[in-house]
């Protein structure tokens, strides 16, 4: 058995080949935004037929250990073989979990949203938590990490955020983070010391493509600017260069404020109004919104995908999957896969 029992090799090399002819047109570079998407095709098909060719290898390798150990045992080439498998182990995870990501959508860049449920000071330190436990997950995974729009809590924490997290299946992992976050802790705003419980809410949708056409119709938007708030350049605070988009007929609601220049705010919303209503529209053609919708719950009680318990026990435990990890530290570091791994075995067997 080989690799390409799941890999069809001659449609990538076939894929491959028409897209290197065209960038060796003379005008391949008059578009931009076509060039840049087919030189990025181009690399991760190249990746692919590497994996391809070493995972086979790995096979090749094993299949040859088995047939020398049945003619002639040696306990020293079995242990040769042990470790190979061992070493080899990790890689070969790894491209399992590739397996999965098959969604439409699992290979696009990703934005994610963070909304604190009722509780004040407390939720909205929980959902700065899990922005930086996000943060920390994109620079484990060398992805790119960019706030486009935040509002910080009164006291301590936020009360919204909005962030573009860039990279190769940056979607398809996160997809699986959507939904309530529930925390259990010793609060440090509570005199008492008492155990407090508290809800956040993450919904993460893709970056769709520039070159896919979603059609809106000016009057059905309300765009407003306002002064931006936080850290920032010399413009931050200065000037109304914030923005605000409201697709009407949706109630569809984007902002961002990062950008240095109104027009620059306004062009990203665009594109995060875009991607949203992208997959909005491709939900009700495929009748399957209300699956997607379930991740936006309410924020309380009873919702929750994942709790993470820090008193009276220590307790990480996502509820659909039911894998959990009693090392809360790392996975508020940003340590996720495991979680994520689990998930998309999860979701491709359900």
């Amino acid at each position: 058995m080989t690799y390409g029992a799941f890999f069809d090799k001659n449609k990538i090399d076939t894929e491959l080949k028409e897209l290197e002819t065209q960038m060796q047109d003379a005008n391949f570079w008059n578009d931009q935004n076509n060039a840049k998407r087919i030189t990025q095709q181009v690399s991760f098909l190249k990746d692919e037929l590497d994996n391809y060719h070493n995972l086979n290898t790995i096979i090749d390798e094993l299949d040859t250990f088995e047939q020398i150990l049945q003619e002639e045992w040696s306990e020293e080439l079995f242990a040769e073989a042990l470790k190979f498998l061992k070493e080899s182990q990790s890689y070969v995870d790894k491209n399992e979990i590739k397996l999965l990501l098959n969604g439409k959508y699992d290979r696009y860049n990703a934005i994610l949203t963070i909304h604190p449920g009722a509780g004040g000071t407390e939720s909205q330190d929980w959902a700065e938590m899990l922005l930086r436990m996000f943060k920390r997950w994109a620079e484990r995974s060398k992805f790119g990490f960019n706030i486009v729009d935040l509002l910080s809590g009164d006291e301590a924490g936020i009360k919204s955020a909005t962030i573009e997290i860039t990279g190769e299946f940056a979607y398809g992992y996160l997809r699986g983070e959507a939904g309530v976050h529930r925390l259990v802790r010793i609060s440090p705003f509570n005199a008492q010391g008492k155990r407090q419980t508290s809800f956040t809410s993450i919904y993460v949708y893709p970056m769709i493509d520039d070159e896919i056409e979603v059609e809106i119709n000016p009057s059905d938007l309300k765009i407003d600017t306002y002064r931006a708030s936080g850290a920032g350049g010399q413009h931050v605070n200065t000037t109304d260069s914030a923005v605000r988009i409201t697709h009407l007929p949706t109630n569809t609601i984007v902002q961002c404020q990062n950008e240095r220049s109104q027009i620059q705010n306004r062009e990203k919303a665009m594109q995060m109004l875009k991607s949203r209503l992208y997959q909005l529209f491709e939900q009700e053609r495929e009748k399957e919104r209300q699956k997607a919708e379930s991740a936006k719950t309410d924020i309380g009680w009873g919702n929750q995908i994942r709790s993470y318990v820090f008193a009276p026990y220590q307790m990480i435990k996502d509820h659909r999957t039911n894998f959990e990890t009693g090392n809360i530290n790392p996975v508020m570091d940003g340590d996720l896969d495991d979680f994520m791994y689990a998930y998309l075995k999860w979701n491709a067997e359900n």
